[in-house]
């Protein structure tokens, strides 16, 4: 059985829209002396980035517990407090390919959310790269209270596209958020890169 034409988009934000340069957390680890890669790890272990996604905590208070978690590392809270500081200042970059896709589909009529995991700093995010008119709904886990993949955080966004599931075309960057859409009837499709913008147009002109 053919699956209905999407009227909808949900597209997820990091690691779809937005990227993140590798080299920036690298740069502040470097300079403080901290391993690489440590700031990230600290930062996604799921104690901490659980509650944050769920608006459980502010990104505040958990940028605050990472420097916590830093400061045994580095023997000074000061300091772990101004290395978290200074990474966090990079807030990412668009990838104007996607963008410049999302402009198009919402031109020919197509619904666009924004289906991301984030913090409450989401909207000051989307301010500062520029975001905050692209999109028709913004779908925030923080906001929501419960995160991709779980089916109510699906539910919430197709009734903020005011789309059914049937009729919304997901995408995302990680498989288990895929195949979360997928089993709340949503159709979804795992991002590899832009050269998945000619596949992800055809879907929603067929």
């Amino acid at each position: 059985m053919s699956r209905e034409r999407a009227t909808a988009l949900l597209v997820d934000f990091d690691g779809v829209l937005r990227r993140w340069d590798p080299a920036v957390a690298a740069a502040v680890e470097r300079e403080y002396g901290l391993t690489e890669g440590v700031l990230g790890e600290i930062a996604m272990s799921w104690g901490l980035l659980q509650p944050v996604l769920t608006g459980q905590v502010s990104h505040a208070q958990w940028m605050s517990s990472v420097a916590d978690a830093l400061t045994p590392s580095l023997g000074d809270p000061v300091r772990a407090r101004a290395a978290v500081e200074e990474w966090q200042r990079y807030r990412g970059e668009v990838d104007p390919d996607v963008l410049a896709f999302i402009r198009a589909v919402r031109a020919a009529g197509v619904r666009v959310g924004l289906g991301t995991n984030a913090t409450d700093l989401l909207d000051v995010d989307l301010a500062t790269l520029g975001l905050t008119d692209e999109f028709d709904a913004v779908v925030n886990s923080s906001a929501v209270g419960v995160n991709k993949p779980a089916k109510e955080y699906f539910q919430a966004a197709c009734a903020a596209l005011e789309t059914p599931p049937a009729r919304v075309l997901f995408v995302d960057d990680e498989d288990r958020n895929v195949s979360g859409a997928r089993v709340a009837g949503l159709s979804a499709h795992r991002w590899t890169g832009p050269g998945d913008l000619r596949y992800l147009r055809a879907a929603l002109e067929s």
